[in-house]
């Protein structure tokens, strides 16, 4: 059977090609490693809700307030104003969108990618078959690289592919204690702390009967298992049980190019979607999937393969001010605890918190309050050259 396009990786961007192209009548083919899952916080905002029609019952809990911790224990609580952040567990997640690609007319295949054959029949992806164990080859006029950071297909297909920074993520799933004076179901606690990570953050992140607790570094001589350990012996949450570990790179920068200017496009975190500061990735996964498939139906339109280059127009387009903005966050603030110290209590300035938020729930850079963007960067730079000190709670 020939397909018009094949997708490799059946996460949220994958996923989310998939059930894009099946439902706009394309034929479409998706390839998924079954039971990986991806370390994650699990967070997702309104819009991801609102733009890919996922409902409440996708949710485990809500989250209202978030709490940023300094390095010397100083505490910024932030509240959602009319709102909430939803929580999914990518165990359970990442398979509802798969079993709703499929559902749209995708037809599933489980299995590991191998390589791409081409010659004067065509395209082949050939995968590896986990029930058989063989070799097996889909036809294809169009393949849609969604494999994660360190992406096989994108490797393979893309120039520079292999230079994306990475940043290597750990958390464990534990049992929930009920709420105390530390711990509480509705917040999601998100630790800057040089004894944590050098260069990112840990996170503490509730997930109604469950709690996704860890932490993410470019440092590869940083234990991240022992990290995650100290992690919890602050946050009171040693002596819960320990349900999952899982570990996985996550990448830090969008590539400059997303195709191979053939037949391929890239998506998600094998297009480096992962928004810098924050990590945050299933939106951004998701919003790759859907203008990879975007290009990728343009292009079997069209036949011309340079509308394959729409998808990184599409999304940098709509996000690059967002990513830099959080970019310049990471670099001026996580470099030591000092300049971490200021961050959170840059944190406690309301202005701070609001537009924040509106930017987190809304995906774009809210402009509708110009005197408070510009108090902002006066109060940022006051933070950074040391004209406000931080203070201790």
């Amino acid at each position: 059977m020939k397909y018009d396009v094949v997708v490799v990786g059946g996460g949220p961007a994958g996923a989310t090609a998939a059930e894009d192209l099946a439902r706009s009548g394309v034929s479409v083919a998706l390839i998924d490693r079954a039971g990986r899952i991806k370390p994650c916080g699990g967070a997702i905002p309104p819009r991801l809700m609102q733009d890919f029609d996922i409902g409440e019952e996708q949710l485990l809990t809500k989250v209202t307030t978030a709490r940023m911790i300094s390095p010397t224990g100083r505490k910024v609580d932030i509240p959602i104003e009319n709102g909430y952040v939803g929580m999914v567990d990518r165990k359970d997640f990442d398979p509802f969108l798969r079993d709703r690609a499929v559902k749209a007319g995708a037809d599933y295949y489980e299995g590991t990618f191998v390589r791409i054959d081409r010659d004067a029949d065509g395209t082949r992806v050939v995968f590896r078959e986990k029930a058989s164990g063989e070799e097996k080859p889909l036809r294809t006029k169009l393949i849609i690289g969604a494999d994660g950071a360190k992406s096989k297909v994108g490797r393979a297909e893309v120039k520079d592919a292999d230079k994306v920074p990475l940043v290597f993520a750990y958390h464990e799933i534990i049992a929930a204690p009920p709420k105390t004076d530390i711990y509480d179901p509705e917040r999601c606690d998100v630790v800057y702390d040089g004894a944590i990570s050098p260069d990112f953050y840990g996170w503490v992140f509730p997930h109604g009967s469950t709690t996704s607790v860890g932490m993410g570094t470019e440092d590869p001589d940083v234990s991240l298992k022992e990290a995650t350990a100290a992690l919890r012996r602050a946050s009171g949450l040693e002596d819960c049980e320990t349900l999952r570990k899982e570990g996985a790179p996550i990448p830090l920068r969008p590539m400059d190019r997303w195709d191979n200017g053939k037949d391929l496009v890239l998506a998600g975190d094998a297009a480096g979607v992962v928004a810098p500061s924050s990590g945050e990735g299933i939106y951004y996964a998701m919003m790759g999937g859907r203008v990879a498939a975007t290009a990728a139906a343009a292009c079997l339109a069209s036949g011309r393969a340079k509308d394959l280059q729409l998808a990184r127009k599409l999304f940098m387009g709509e996000h690059k001010m967002v990513f830099r903005v959080l970019r310049s966050m990471q670099d001026a603030y996580y470099k030591s605890d000092e300049r971490r110290e200021r961050f959170v209590s840059l944190c406690h300035d309301i202005d701070v918190q609001r537009l924040t938020f509106e930017a987190y729930m809304n995906k774009k850079l809210v402009k509708a309050r110009p005197m408070a963007h510009i108090k902002i960067g006066i109060k940022n730079l006051a933070h950074l050259t040391g004209i406000v000190r931080p203070e201790h709670t």
